[in-house]
């Protein structure tokens, strides 16, 4: 008999929200982190007022978020294909 797809509860065919909110809480919580961090070089760079400083804090932001979310589609893929193997 073949696995029941992820997020399904095979008792009643229905979405299995607990299972939902189990997997959207730590994905939450890395979307939260990478977003904070990359609020502090932005506050800066609006502190900075634009200039060099303000361009170099507006690049690393975009850094920060370019990684940030690299990182996110890495665990999401990661965890969609541990959840297909169990």
């Amino acid at each position: 008999m073949p696995a029941s797809p992820p997020f399904v509860d095979p008792s009643t065919n229905t979405l299995d929200t607990d299972q939902i909110v189990a997997e959207a809480v730590p994905l939450a919580k890395l979307v939260g982190l990478f977003a904070a961090v990359a609020l502090v070089p932005m506050v800066l760079s609006f502190v900075a007022l634009g200039g060099l400083v303000g361009v170099l804090l507006t690049l690393l932001t975009q850094f920060v978020l370019a990684v940030g979310a690299g990182i996110v589609l890495i665990y999401v893929i990661a965890r969609g294909r541990q959840l297909t193997g169990q």
